[in-house]
């Protein structure tokens, strides 16, 4: 009878668990909201886009390549909504801050806000330079601080919001070969995680989304140090690996219903929050993982290494079909080979 009683009451709470997250995100529709994002012109933001757009909500995507953003305007204007592109260097203060008056002008408002712009940098740490982690830092953080900065006070005024800031595993979990890149997530998420509470009070709700591995065609414009190909080879083969990456459309679908029912943390694919669990359970056993793991990355190259290069320029080293995935959606998501 005592066992009856416990499965009955742990259903009733799972039941009324899962009408609550319905409820919330019901209540947060996205039809005639406008979103500012970051990065929108390709990968994971312009999917987000896309679903935003086709609910009914008007978006505003910032980038730096006006080329870029001409694909990915052309791309959701038979979705729906409206689309507003600016051409925009985040590592500049007085050009993130013209962007957001503009779109303020534009719209009248910001409903929602998603950092979500990035840069990928792999490589042995010899090869990576002071530059380097300054570069990261100042898009992966100082960029999101300028925005949240600016932004916010318009939000009080609105009365409310959401923020989702897309962090990484790398955030949670330090990788070999992506110390510049895991030191700045590592930086957001703890910049996001901070100002939650805070800014709850004035009905702002932040998200730190952590996503693993992603299918988002994003791999031909990460960054290579040191050996390369080896490099690019690795990388690549995981971003598209089935069994520990995600579609980035689902990976969309699940961040805006985050972002709709004002969830603190959203951690995307079973390998990113067993690797979160495992590090938060056994932190030691974590590392000499890690140190297991980085005897089989590359090592460090020569004189040549030190200079960065974009994947979509490098030749394949694996095999195809361990990067197919990953590579059908480098032009469905409007990822070009970078430079």
């Amino acid at each position: 009878m005592n066992i009856r009683v416990v499965l009955f009451a742990g259903a009733f709470l799972l039941a009324a668990w899962l009408i609550a997250r319905l409820i919330r995100t019901a209540c947060y529709p996205l039809r005639d909201k406008v979103a500012l994002i970051t990065g929108g012109s390709r990968g994971l933001g312009l999917v987000l886009a896309r679903h935003i757009c086709a609910r009914g909500g008007n978006v505003a995507l910032v980038a730096r390549d006006p080329e870029e953003l001409a694909r990915a305007k052309a791309d959701l204007a038979p979705r729906g909504g409206k689309v507003l592109t600016i051409e925009c260097d985040l590592l500049d203060a007085e050009q993130i801050q013209s962007a957001v008056g503009r779109i303020i002008d534009r719209f009248g408002k910001i409903d929602i806000l998603i950092n979500n712009a990035g840069i990928i940098e792999v490589g042995p740490l010899e090869h990576l330079a002071q530059e380097d982690f300054e570069r990261a830092m100042r898009l992966h953080f100082w960029a999101p601080y300028e925005l949240i900065s600016q932004i916010v006070p318009e939000m009080r005024i609105w009365g409310g919001g959401r923020i989702v800031n897309i962090s990484s595993i790398g955030g949670k979990v330090a990788v070999p070969h992506m110390a510049s890149y895991g030191a700045s997530k590592f930086a957001l998420t703890g910049f996001s995680d901070s100002v939650r509470a805070e800014l709850a009070r004035d009905n702002i709700h932040v998200t730190t989304v952590a996503p693993g591995m992603m299918r988002t065609g994003s791999h031909v414009n990460a960054k290579f140090k040191g050996k390369h190909d080896d490099e690019f080879a690795w990388f690549a083969a995981s971003a598209g690996a089935p069994l520990i990456s995600m579609n980035a459309d689902r990976a969309a679908r699940k961040i805006l219903a985050a972002c709709r029912r004002g969830q603190p943390s959203l951690t995307l694919t079973f390998a990113a929050r067993f690797a979160i669990l495992a590090n938060a359970l056994f932190p030691n056993l974590t590392g000499y993982m890690m140190k297991f793991v980085n005897r089989f990355l590359p090592e460090a190259g020569g004189d040549e290494g030190n200079r960065s290069r974009a994947g979509g320029h490098l030749p394949r080293r694996a095999p195809e079909w361990l990067t197919r995935l990953a590579d059908r959606a480098t032009k469905k998501n409007n990822e070009q080979a970078g430079t």
